[in-house]
């Protein structure tokens, strides 16, 4: 399909549902019942089996059209990890349930991955899922988890054979965040805000036709999962100059109406701009080559670089502020946050929550060893552990 033929699709779109006097949930759900929404998904799924090269082309008809909402805002989770992984390794029944409300943000998703003895080595975690019929009982600890807390589903992997080595015995489900048993509570942030909150399972009842994957395949659809949140937290499509850049930017611009811009401070917003759009470039190359289910190992590239780039950026906000960069006016509303983390124009909230990028999605030294092993084909460092069962390793929780 040529390019100016996607823009005519998105033109009707717009013109046929305005957003402006249609809810975003509707305007969304008519993107994805004409392919719209997620290109490189099959005919009748949100998609038209294009290249994901081809959604960029219809976001930027969108922007131009003022109808553009970032997947971030909607559902970071759900249709940055969710969907792809509901679609690659779900059951036709999931996909007519989950993938198109993910899409529109009428279901929110989470994940419950981490647990407070299994972080980096997700493969460890001790949640515990056993067999009674039809259902599954599950019960244990999640901690870290994003958004749980407005969320309707949560993908979750629990341990099902603890005598297999901790890779083998794990499970896939699809939970109902408001199922009895569940119970969510909030971690506030250096910002003020509660977006993380560890997620507590008593006993929840989770049908088995809400398993994802074989029985003890959870792991390979948990790596899934991971492979393309890494390429979610690596950034979007933006246009040039948006995102955390923008921010900097705009106090730049301050500082030279008030006749401060010096040329050591422009050298320095200058060079953030450099990898801010080389970022960008880098992300659009990966999302052009990757497909639905399990991208390659260019998502820890882009996650990485993102990681420590919005560091830099946000360092840099403070610099370029001044003493005034000091000061959090916004104060510490100890809020639970509706949606993801986005700052608008408050570069010290900024500073403070991108402290957290370089761990979570996968710490930054996780990253490196991926991209060691994946890119480089360095041998990958020793694990004593991995062939035994689980219920013999050491752990630490």
């Amino acid at each position: 399909m040529q390019d100016e033929e996607l823009r005519a699709k998105v033109r009707e779109l717009v013109a046929e549902v305005d957003p402006r006097s249609n809810s975003r949930a509707a305007f969304r759900g008519a993107q994805w019942d004409r392919g719209l929404a997620l290109v490189q998904f099959p005919v009748g799924k949100g998609g038209l089996g294009l290249s994901p090269k081809a959604q960029l082309v219809v976001n930027d008809e969108l922007r131009k059209l003022d109808a553009y909402v970032d997947n971030l805002i909607v559902n970071p989770i759900g249709i940055g990890m969710g969907a792809p992984v509901v679609l690659a390794h779900g059951t036709d029944e999931q996909h007519r349930r989950f993938l198109k409300r993910i899409f529109t943000g009428e279901d929110i998703w989470c994940q419950l991955f981490s647990e407070p003895g299994a972080g980096s080595d997700v493969a460890s975690l001790s949640t515990r899922a056993v067999r009674d019929g039809d259902e599954w009982v599950i019960t244990g600890q999640k901690v870290w988890t994003t958004l749980a807390h407005v969320s309707t589903w949560g993908m979750l992997v629990a341990r099902t054979n603890p005598d297999a080595p901790k890779h083998k015995g794990l499970t896939y489900f699809l939970l109902d965040m408001k199922a009895s048993g569940v119970d969510v509570r909030p971690l506030y942030q250096l910002t003020g805000d509660a977006e993380f909150n560890e997620v507590f399972l008593n006993e929840v009842r989770v049908p088995d036709s809400m398993r994802v994957g074989a029985e003890g395949g959870g792991w390979n659809v948990a790596v899934a999962t991971l492979m393309n949140e890494r390429v979610a937290l690596g950034g979007g499509d933006g246009a040039r100059g948006g995102g955390n850049i923008r921010v900097l930017l705009d106090e730049w611009r301050k500082r030279v109406a008030r006749g401060e811009g010096d040329a050591v401070m422009r050298d320095l917003v200058v060079r953030r701009w450099i990898e801010a759009e080389v970022l960008r470039l880098t992300n659009r190359r990966a999302r052009a080559k990757a497909s639905a289910g399990t991208p390659g190992p260019e998502g820890s590239v882009g996650k990485l670089f993102s990681a420590e780039l919005n560091q830099r950026i946000s360092e840099a906000c403070i610099e370029v502020m001044g003493a005034e960069g000091m000061l959090f006016a916004s104060g510490y509303p100890m809020a639970r946050v509706r949606e993801a983390a986005l700052f608008g124009s408050n570069p010290q909230k900024l500073f403070l929550r991108m402290r957290a990028n370089s761990i979570e999605g996968g710490t930054s030294e996780v990253m490196r060893n991926i991209l060691g092993e994946r890119v480089l084909g360095l041998p990958k460092e020793p694990q004593t552990d991995r062939e035994l069962p689980w219920s013999q390793t050491k752990r630490s929780g």
